[in-house]
């Protein structure tokens, strides 16, 4: 690349401390076999993207040379020999994710755990935990008046299932009085007709937390620790 800017070649093999002798051995050296292919596939780079007038990135070009040319490429191949000729894509317009926005109930709660009785307020949410055998899944419904798990379920999906023996175990440990606030999050599992037909069979009340929150029921029963049913 020295050489090739007019610079003197032999200030060039002093500077990288080569002799002049294998710097022109390799100059009549024929391109390998890897540098006719980069020099091909870079050709049929330049007619991809030609083609879709500038549009096309490292992905689309890859997919067109794969799918549609049929070539063996790897998509980094395809990004590092675009690099080198200086073809890029025009960027994409992101498109924003979807926020679901229409709560199911209102969050009655508001960050406010504490309670001066049992059985005002129920908080309930599902953890994750890694085992020898697979993932399982633990759903605690916990009194918040006491810090006290009152009904739970294990089970090695987290279905709807799951949620609702939690709070039948509940329901049967404590008979709560009607109004009792049963809060969760917006999961599918306690927005699902079988979760929300117990809790309504029950009297209980049921709140969620603004969605997206991560400060909420989770931060809550993990704060909390293991207490024993009751």
């Amino acid at each position: 690349m020295m050489a090739a800017d007019g610079l003197p070649i032999a200030a060039c093999c002093k500077i990288l401390n080569v002799s002049e002798s294998g710097f022109h051995m390799w100059r009549r050296r024929p391109p390998s076999v890897r540098a006719l292919r980069h020099a091909w596939l870079t050709e049929r780079i330049r007619a991809v993207h030609a083609d879709s007038r500038g549009a096309y990135g490292g992905r689309r070009v890859h997919a067109e040379l794969t799918l549609g040319l049929g070539i063996q490429v790897g998509h980094g191949a395809v990004e590092l020999l675009m690099r080198r000729a200086g073809l890029k894509g025009l960027p994409g317009v992101r498109r924003p994710r979807l926020k679901h926005q229409t709560s199911t109930a209102a969050d009655l709660v508001d960050r406010d755990f504490q309670r001066s009785a049992p059985n005002q307020l129920w908080v309930t949410d599902i953890t994750e935990h890694p085992t020898r055998e697979g993932k399982v899944y633990c759903c605690v419904v916990l009194d918040v008046y006491a810090r006290r798990v009152v009904g739970w379920s294990i089970d090695s999906t987290q279905t709807a299932a799951l949620v609702t023996n939690a709070l039948g175990m509940a329901i049967q440990n404590r008979q709560p009085p009607p109004g009792t606030l049963i809060h969760s999050d917006h999961g599918v599992q306690y927005t699902s007709w079988v979760f929300t037909e117990r809790a309504k069979d029950s009297g209980l009340v049921a709140s969620m937390g603004s969605i997206g929150d991560c400060y909420d029921t989770q931060s809550m029963i993990i704060t909390v620790g293991v207490v024993p049913v009751a």
